[in-house]
């Protein structure tokens, strides 16, 4: 039997969103859960705008320019409306307003690429390029978009949040160095 991804499409979206949700999508082929993961994907972002007040742009969030510190694409599989709602929630409880919006992305007029070149190492060698490459590379451009933006901000956002602004990049070397000791401790005391 032959499934009729359009048919299917035309079905969830007739769906009521409380019957939607009911629909255990384990049980669902590899085709009927890419159009039950996008017709999910439609909803959700619209209710994350409206469940709350919050949600939407206030007064202190439309005062200022806004920034868009993270964004979610909405894919077949993935549900980018929790991830997004989950961003949102851990903000405003650190006491940053925020708000979360369903933003259209421009198809890219450009044609994808035909090939890439990939740089290929032996893997046992893979952590140590990364961070070779992450040193040599990718911290230097980030180090300029760094310097572009404390360069722009008014001296009240820059002086004193340095610790601040460090908080996400220690809080991944900690992570890892944890993980780093926890695995060697384990090898050590399996020998």
């Amino acid at each position: 039997m032959q499934l009729n991804i359009e048919n299917l499409r035309r079905h969830y979206a007739s769906l009521s969103d409380e019957t939607l949700r009911e629909i255990d999508r384990s049980e669902l082929v590899e085709a009927a859960r890419a159009c039950y993961d996008h017709e999910l994907a439609q909803r959700e972002p619209l209710k994350v705008i409206r469940a709350a007040p919050l949600h939407a742009p206030d007064e202190e969030t439309e005062s200022a320019e806004a920034a868009c510190v993270l964004a979610f694409p909405v894919l077949p599989g993935k549900n980018a409306a929790t991830e997004a709602e989950n961003a949102r929630i851990i903000l405003e409880e650190a006491g940053i307003p925020c708000y979360v919006e369903l933003h259209p992305v421009e198809p890219d007029p450009t044609p994808a690429p035909e090939s890439e070149y990939r740089v290929i190492v032996p893997s046992a060698l893979n952590l140590r390029a990364v961070s070779l490459l992450d040193k040599e590379i990718f911290n230097e451009q980030a180090d300029a978009g760094w310097r572009t933006h404390f360069e722009n901000l008014p001296d009240e956002e820059l002086f004193g949040k340095k610790e601040i602004l460090l908080g996400g990049i220690l809080d991944r070397v900690v992570r890892i160095s944890k993980a780093y000791d926890e695995e060697v401790a384990r090898r050590t005391n399996r020998a």
